[in-house]
C-alpha cells in the first residue's frame, strides 16, 4: 500500500507541478518556495516541543499509564495553543518584509493575501499536533501516514483541477489550507479513538512539577539544536531569491523535487524505525545497539548508492523532456544537489540514532557552527558561481561540522568503540558512488533521450545496474547478513 502510495503520489506531484507552471509560471512557483522557508522558520517557535513531547511519553505508555498520557497531553494543549498564537503573530509582522525576500521582475499582486493563506496552514496545525504526536510515540505513525495519504490524494487532485480551469492562486493556496486542516481533525480523531481517555481534558490533573520541571529542561537542550537545523534548512530559497531572483527558486525547486522523492522513500522506513531503535538503546547493551545499527547502516548505502547515482545521472534529461531546456540549470546545480541527497542519505541511520536517544542536547552547538557557516557560505558562494554556490554551502558545512561530531559522539556514548570503522565504510560508499556515476554516465551519455519512452528505457538501465553493482557490493557485509537472518526467521515461523 505504501509503495502504491508513493509512487501515486510522484505520479500527481509530477502533473500537478507541471500544471501549476504552464498556468502560473517559473516565479509563482518560486514563490511557494519562499513561503515554505518563511514559514518553517517561524515554525521555531515551538520551541522544540515536538521533539520533547515525543521522548516524554514513551515511559508512560510502555507502562500504560494512562493518568500520566492525560496529564501531558493537558499540559501540551496549553502549550500549542499558545504557540499557534505566537507563530500567528510572528506571522503577521513579517508581512512588512515580503517584499525584501520576493525579487520579481514584475511585482506581484495580492503578495500579502498568498502570504496570509499560506500563514493559515501552519498555523492550525499546532491545535492538532499534541494528540496525533502520541501515535508517533507509540509507534502507530502508519496510521497517521494512512490518513495524511488520502487527503494529500484529494488535495492535489483538486488543486489539478483549480489550476487548469481556473488558473487562481488563492484558490489553490485554499484548498491546501482548508485540506491540511481536515487531515488533523481526522488524525487527531484516530488518536482519540486508539486512546478514548484523551477524549475529556478539562478535568485532568495537572503534570506534576517534577516532570514538568523534565520536560522543560528537555526542550531547553533541544532549543539550540532546533533553531540551528531550522534555520539551516529553510534559508537556501530565501537566499537564493534575495541574490539571484525568485525565478531561480522556482527552477531549482524542480531539480529539489525529484531528489525529494527519491528520498521520501527511505525517510519513512528510517523515520518509522526510531521509536524501535529508542526501545534498542533504552533495553540494550553497546553490542546489541551496534549491530542493529550496522544492519541499518548497510540498507542505507544500499538506498543511497541507487538514490545517488540515479538522480545525478537522469536528473536533467527528465527535466529537459519534462518542462524543456528552457527549465534546465547547469551540471555543477545537479553535483550540488546530489551531493547533499547523498548526505541526507547516507546519513539517515545516524539521525535515527540522535533522535531516538536524545543526542541532539549534546550536538546543539556544533548544529550552531554549521548553520552561521551554511549562511555565509551561502551568500558568498551564491554571489560567486549562482544557486549551484549556495546548495554547495550546505554540504560544505555538513561536511565540516556535524557530519564528523555526531558519529564520534554516537560511537563513543552508545557503542563503546570508535567511529573509525564508520567513517572509512562513508568513504568507501562515497568513492565507489563517485565511480559508479562516472562510468554509467559516460556509458549512458551515448544514448540520447528525445521523449518520454527513450527517458524511460534509459532509466530502467541506469537503475538496473546501480542497483546490481550496490547490492552486489553490500550483500556481503555483516549489516546486510544481520537482516538477512532475521527475514529467514520471521519466514520460519
Amino acid at each position: 500500500m505504501g509503495f502504491i502510495y508513493q509512487f501515486t503520489s510522484m505520479l500527481l506531484s509530477f502533473v500537478s507541478r507541471t500544471v501549476f507552471i504552464r498556468t502560473l509560471g517559473d516565479e509563482y512557483l518560486g514563490l511557494n518556495g519562499i513561503f515554505g522557508d518563511v514559514l518553517t522558520l517561524l515554525s521555531m517557535a515551538d520551541l522544540g516541543f515536538s521533539t520533547a513531547m515525543a521522548y516524554s511519553f514513551y515511559k508512560p505508555l510502555a507502562e500504560h499509564d494512562e493518568d500520566k498520557i492525560r496529564s501531558l497531553v493537558t499540559f501540551y494543549k496549553k502549550i500549542y495553543n499558545t504557540i499557534a498564537l505566537v507563530v500567528l503573530g510572528l506571522g503577521l509582522c513579517c508581512i512588512p518584509f515580503l517584499k525584501y525576500i520576493v525579487n520579481t521582475e514584475k511585482e506581484i499582486d495580492h503578495l500579502e493575501i498568498y502570504y496570509l493563506f499560506s500563514l493559515a496552514g501552519v498555523v492550525t496545525s499546532y491545535l492538532f499536533v499534541y494528540k496525533t504526536t502520541l501515535l508517533t510515540a507509540d509507534q502507530k505513525n502508519y496510521k497517521v501516514t494512512r490518513i495524511r495519504m488520502g487527503t494529500n490524494f484529494v488535495k492535489v487532485v483538486l488543486q489539478i483541477l483549480v489550476l487548469y480551469f481556473f488558473r487562481n492562486y488563492i484558490l489553490y493556496l485554499a484548498i491546501g489550507t482548508g485540506i491540511g486542516i481536515i487531515n488533523n481533525l481526522i488524525a487527531s480523531k484516530k488518536a482519540e479513538s486508539e486512546y478514548p481517555y484523551i477524549r475529556n481534558l478539562k478535568v485532568q490533573r495537572g503534570v506534576d512539577k517534577q516532570l514538568k520541571d523534565s520536560i522543560v529542561d528537555n526542550m531547553k537542550s533541544v532549543f539550540i539544536y532546533k533553531v540551528s537545523t531550522t534555520v539551516f534548512s529553510a534559508t537556501d530559497n530565501i537566499i537564493i531569491s534575495m541574490v539571484i531572483s525568485t525565478a531561480m527558486v522556482g527552477l531549482y525547486s524542480n531539480y529539489l523535487m525529484l531528489s525529494h522523492k527519491l528520498l521520501l522513500i527511505e525517510q519513512i522506513i528510517f523515520s518509522a524505525m526510531t521509536a524501535s531503535i529508542g526501545n534498542v538503546i533504552a533495553s540494550e547493551k553497546s553490542e546489541k545497539r551496534y549491530q542493529v545499527f550496522q544492519s541499518i547502516q548497510s540498507m542505507s548505502f544500499i538506498f543511497c548508492g541507487i538514490i545517488t547515482t540515479c538522480y545525478c545521472i537522469m536528473a536533467d534529461d527528465l527535466v529537459r523532456i519534462w518542462l524543456g531546456d528552457s527549465h534546465r540549470l547547469p551540471m555543477l546545480l545537479v553535483i550540488a544537489v546530489s551531493l547533499n541527497t547523498f548526505l541526507a542519505c547516507a546519513l539517515q541511520p545516524l539521525w535515527s540514532y540522535r533522535d531516538a536517544s536524545g543526542l541532539y542536547r549534546k550536538t546543539k552547538y556544533i548544529m550552531l557552527v554549521a548553520t552561521i557557516e551554511n549562511i555565509v557560505l551561502s551568500v558568498v558562494l551564491g554571489k560567486l558561481i549562482g544557486v549551484a554556490g549556495v546548495i554547495f554551502a550546505s554540504a560544505i558545512a555538513r561536511l565540516t561540522t556535524y557530519f564528523w561530531y555526531e558519529p564520534k559522539l554516537l560511537f563513543r556514548e552508545y557503542f563503546e568503540r570508535s567511529a573509525r570503522s564508520y567513517f572509512l565504510d562513508m568513504l568507501k560508499n562515497l568513492l565507489l558512488s563517485v565511480a559508479v556515476v562516472g562510468t554509467v554516465y559516460f556509458v549512458s551519455s551515448k544514448f540520447y533521450v528525445d521523449n518520454w519512452f527513450t527517458l524511460f528505457v534509459k532509466g530502467a538501465i541506469v537503475g538496473v545496474i546501480c542497483t546490481m553493482i550496490f547490492v552486489s557490493v553490500y550483500y556481503k557485509t555483516e549489516g546486510a547478513q544481520n537482516i538477512i537472518r532475521k527475514v529467514k526467521g520471521y519466514i520460519r515461523k
